[in-house]
C-alpha cells in the first residue's frame, strides 16, 4: 500500500516539473531555462547545395553562394535551391580578344587563338606568329602577321593549295611532253598543267576542289575507256599524271571525306586540316579494294598543316601490260603467263617520302576471277615500278601476302599503284603423257597409212564415203606426222610458225571431212534416195573452208602462230578460238546427225527383229555407235574440260589417249568392220600365200598367170556398216 502511493506522488512531481520547463520552437531546455537551437550546425546541408545557412534567435535563413542565385533573397530549405549564374551571358566580364567560359559559380577568360594574356595589363595582345618560328611558311614563302593570325604567300612554283596558314611546297609543273602514242592523254596532261600553273601564280581558283576532282575523274575515265593505255611507257605516264594532279586537287578539298565515281574509276579522299598532327588509323574502301593506313604514315615527318589519304580504283577495262615479275623464279622456270586478277589501285598520301614507310600499309583486293592457289594457279601482290625497263610490275616491297579463292591481302612498305597478278602455269609434259602420245600417234600413222592404201587400191569399195574416208585419213596422217616430229621445233620462229599454220590447216581439214562423213551418213540413212555428194562440194568444204580460216587468222593476228613451248596456236588475244570455234561447230553438227542416224537405225532394226533389245545385241550396237561417234570427232569434247580447274589431269590423259588413237579407230571402223574390205584383205592374203607356194611347186604357168590377176569382188556399195 505504501509502495503504490509512492509511485503516484513521483508521477505527479514529474508532470508538475515538465510544465514548468517547456520551451518554444527553435529553443532547447537548458537547466531551468531555454536556449536557442543552432539549426545550421545541427544539419549542415539544411539549405541545399551551393548555399549558406544563417542561424537566428529561434530560427534560421538561407542565402546562395557567390555565383549562384535563388528566386528569393532569403529562403529556407523548403524553397528552391540555388542555381548557377551564367556571368558570360548576363554581362561579359572578359577583356577584348578573349572568350568567356562559364563554370559552376564562376567563369574563366581565355584569349582567342593568335592572342596571349598580358600579365601587366591583364589584356589579350596579338602574337606575332611570323617571329615565333623560323620559316613559318616554309623556305619558299613569306609570312605576314595579322591581328590574331598570319598569312603565307608562296613564291612562284610553290603553293599551299589555298590553305593560307600552311607551308609552301614545290609544285613541279614541268612534266614531259606527250609522245604520239600518248596523244589520248592530252586532256589529262592539260588539266594537270592548267591546275599547276594556276596554283603556281597564286591565281584565284573559281572551281572548288570537289569540282576539279570530278573533272579529273571524268578525264581519267575517258583515257581508261579509250583502250590506248596498252604499253609500259603510256601506263607510267597515265599513272604518274593522275598522282601528280591528285596532289594538286586533294589539298583543296574542304570536306573530311569525299567520294567521286564513274563507269571507269572510283576515288575516295580523306583530308584533315589542323595545326596539330593527326593520329590514329584510317580505313577506306573503294570498288574492289580495302585500305588500312595510319595518319602517322600519311602526315609524314614534315607536317605542313594538313594531311590526306587518296585511294583511286581503276576499272578492269584498262588494258594494262602484264610484264613478268622478275622476283618470281618459279615463274621464270615454268614460263608462266600473267593476267591481272584485281582492279589496279593508286594509294596517295600527303607525305612525299613514301619509299620506306614508318608503318606498313595493308591492301585487301577482291579477285576478278575466283580460284584457289594450286600448281597451275598462283597469285602475286605487285606494284607498278616506273624505273624498271620503262615500267613493269614488281613484287619489291611486299612484306606479307595472303591469298584465298576470293581475296588477296597485301602488306606494303611503300606506296604506289598496286594490283594482284594471276600467274597461270602450263601443265608439265610428264613422261607418261609423252609416251602415250608417241605410241598412240605412231600406231595411228601406221593404221592411217594402211587405210590410205586400202581406199586407193580397192576398186570394189569406190564411192562417196570412200572418198571422204580417204581424204580424212590423208589430213589426219599429215597432221599427226607433223605433230609427232615437229611440234617442239621452237628454235626457229619462222619455221615454228609454218608448222603451226600447217597443223591448223590439216586439223581443220580433218574436222571438215568428219563433218562431211556425218552429213553423208545422215543422207544415206535418212535421205536414202540421195546418197551421194558432188566431188566439187566435197573438196570445197574439206579443203577450201580450212584454207579460208587459216588465211583470215594469219592476216588478223600473224604472231598467233607459234608459242615458246610448242609450234601451235597462241592463247593470247583468244587466238585459239580460230581453231576451237570451228571444232565446236563440227562436233555439235555431227552429234545432231549421229543422234538422228542412230535413232533411225534403231527404229529400222527393231522393226526387222523384235528381239533386238536383247542385252547382247544391244551391247554390240552401242559399242559400234560409240566408236562411230569417236570417228566423227566426239573425243575432242574432252579438250573443252582442259579449261576447267577440277579434273584437268584426268581429262588431259583421256584427251591425249583418245586423240592419239583416232587413226586406229578409223582403221577398225572403216576397214576391219567393213565386210567388203575384209574380203579384199582375205583375197590379198590368199594371193600372197598362193604365190609363195607356187615358187616351190610345179604348177602350170597358166595357173601361175591366173594368180596375178587384179583384185576383184562382187558388186558392192563399199560403204561401212554401222
Amino acid at each position: 500500500m505504501e509502495l503504490k502511493w509512492s509511485f503516484l506522488l513521483l508521477g505527479l512531481l514529474v508532470v508538475l516539473t515538465g510544465k514548468a520547463k517547456s520551451c518554444g520552437p527553435g529553443f532547447l531546455i537548458e537547466g531551468k531555462g531555454c536556449k536557442d537551437e543552432n539549426e545550421c550546425e545541427d544539419n549542415p546541408n539544411l539549405c541545399g547545395d551551393h548555399s549558406i545557412c544563417h542561424n537566428t534567435n529561434g530560427s534560421y535563413y538561407c542565402t546562395c553562394q557567390p555565383g549562384f542565385q535563388s528566386t528569393k533573397p532569403n529562403f529556407t530549405a523548403t524553397d528552391p535551391h540555388c542555381k548557377d549564374i551564367n556571368e558570360c551571358t548576363d554581362n561579359n566580364p572578359c577583356p577584348k580578344n578573349s572568350t568567356c567560359k562559364n563554370s559552376m559559380g564562376s567563369y574563366t577568360c581565355e584569349c582567342l587563338p593568335g592572342f596571349k594574356l598580358s600579365t601587366e595589363t591583364a589584356a589579350c595582345r596579338d602574337i606575332d606568329e611570323c617571329d615565333s618560328e623560323e620559316y613559318k611558311c616554309g623556305k619558299h614563302g613569306s609570312c605576314s602577321n595579322l591581328a590574331g593570325s598570319y598569312h603565307c604567300k608562296c613564291n612562284p612554283g610553290y603553293s599551299n593549295y589555298g590553305n593560307n596558314q600552311t607551308k609552301c611546297t614545290e609544285l613541279k609543273c614541268d612534266r614531259a611532253n606527250v609522245t604520239p602514242k600518248q596523244a589520248a592523254m592530252g586532256d589529262l596532261l592539260n588539266l594537270f598543267k592548267s591546275s599547276c600553273q594556276s596554283l603556281s601564280h597564286q591565281k584565284q581558283q573559281h572551281d572548288s576542289g570537289k569540282t576539279l576532282l570530278k573533272h579529273l575523274m571524268n578525264v581519267g575515265g575517258q583515257v581508261v575507256s579509250s583502250g590506248n593505255v596498252s604499253d609500259s611507257s603510256t601506263l607510267s605516264t597515265f599513272l604518274g599524271t593522275m598522282e601528280d594532279t591528285l596532289r594538286l586537287i586533294v589539298p583543296q578539298l574542304n570536306e573530311p571525306l569525299t567520294k567521286v565515281n564513274n563507269d571507269n574509276s572510283e576515288a575516295c579522299m580523306a583530308v584533315k586540316k589542323d595545326l596539330t598532327r593527326p593520329k590514329g588509323s584510317m580505313i577506306m574502301n573503294a570498288e574492289g579494294v580495302h585500305l588500312n593506313i595510319s595518319w602517322k604514315t600519311a602526315a609524314g615527318e614534315e607536317y605542313p598543316g594538313f594531311a590526306y589519304v587518296a585511294l583511286v580504283s581503276y576499272n578492269k577495262s584498262l588494258n594494262y601490260p602484264t610484264t613478268p615479275v622478275l622476283e618470281d623464279p618459279k615463274a621464270e622456270s615454268r614460263n608462266a603467263s600473267y593476267q591481272l586478277n584485281s582492279r589496279v589501285v593508286t594509294v596517295l598520301v600527303s607525305n612525299t617520302q613514301t619509299e620506306h614507310l614508318p608503318e606498313p600499309v595493308t591492301l585487301t583486293f577482291k579477285h576478278l576471277q575466283n580460284g584457289a592457289v594450286s600448281e597451275q594457279l598462283n597469285y602475286s601482290c605487285v606494284y607498278w615500278d616506273e624505273t624498271r625497263d620503262g615500267g613493269a610490275w614488281s613484287q619489291k616491297g611486299c612484306m606479307t601476302a595472303e591469298f584465298n579463292s576470293t581475296h588477296a591481302v597485301c602488306t606494303w612498305s611503300h606506296l604506289s599503284s598496286f594490283a594482284v597478278l594471276m600467274a597461270l602455269y602450263p601443265v608439265k609434259d610428264t613422261f607418261e603423257l609423252v609416251l602415250i602420245t608417241r605410241i598412240g600417234l605412231t600406231l595411228s600413222l601406221v593404221c592411217l597409212f594402211v587405210c590410205i592404201l586400202t581406199f586407193c587400191l580397192c576398186r570394189s569399195i569406190k564411192g562417196t564415203r570412200t572418198t571422204i574416208h580417204l581424204h580424212l585419213c590423208l589430213s589426219l596422217f599429215i597432221a599427226d606426222f607433223i605433230f609427232l616430229f615437229f611440234i617442239s621445233s621452237t628454235t626457229n620462229k619462222v619455221g615454228c610458225a609454218v608448222v603451226a599454220g600447217l597443223l591448223h590447216f590439216f586439223f581443220l581439214s580433218a574436222f571438215c571431212w568428219m563433218l562431211l562423213e556425218g552429213v553423208q551418213l545422215y543422207r544415206m540413212v535418212v535421205l536414202v534416195f540421195h546418197t551421194t555428194l558432188r566431188s566439187l562440194y566435197l573438196y570445197a568444204v574439206g579443203y577450201g573452208v580450212p584454207l579460208a580460216i587459216v588465211i583470215i587468222s594469219a592476216i588478223a593476228y600473224p604472231s598467233g602462230y607459234g608459242t615458246e613451248r610448242h609450234c601451235w596456236l597462241s592463247l593470247e588475244e583468244d587466238f585459239i578460238w580460230s581453231f576451237f570455234a570451228p571444232v565446236c561447230i563440227v562436233i555439235i553438227l555431227n552429234s545432231f546427225f549421229f543422234v538422228i542416224t542412230v535413232w533411225k537405225l534403231a527404229a529400222k532394226f527393231s522393226s526387222l527383229n523384235p528381239d533386238y533389245c536383247r542385252l547382247k545385241k544391244l551391247r554390240g550396237f552401242v559399242v559400234t555407235a560409240v566408236a562411230q561417234l569417236c570417228v566423227l570427232g566426239g573425243m575432242w569434247v574432252f579438250g573443252c574440260f582442259l579449261f576447267q580447274e577440277q579434273g584437268t589431269v584426268v581429262m588431259l590423259y583421256l584427251f591425249t589417249l583418245l586423240n592419239s588413237l583416232q587413226g586406229a579407230l578409223i582403221f577398225i571402223m572403216h576397214c576391219l568392220m567393213s565386210k567388203a574390205i575384209r574380203e579384199e584383205y582375205s583375197k590379198l592374203c590368199g594371193g600372197v600365200c598362193t604365190q609363195q607356194k607356187k615358187r616351190y611347186s610345179e604348177f602350170s604357168t597358166n595357173q601361175s598367170s591366173n594368180s596375178q590377176k587384179p583384185l576383184r569382188s562382187a558388186p558392192s556399195t563399199g560403204e561401212s556398216q554401222i
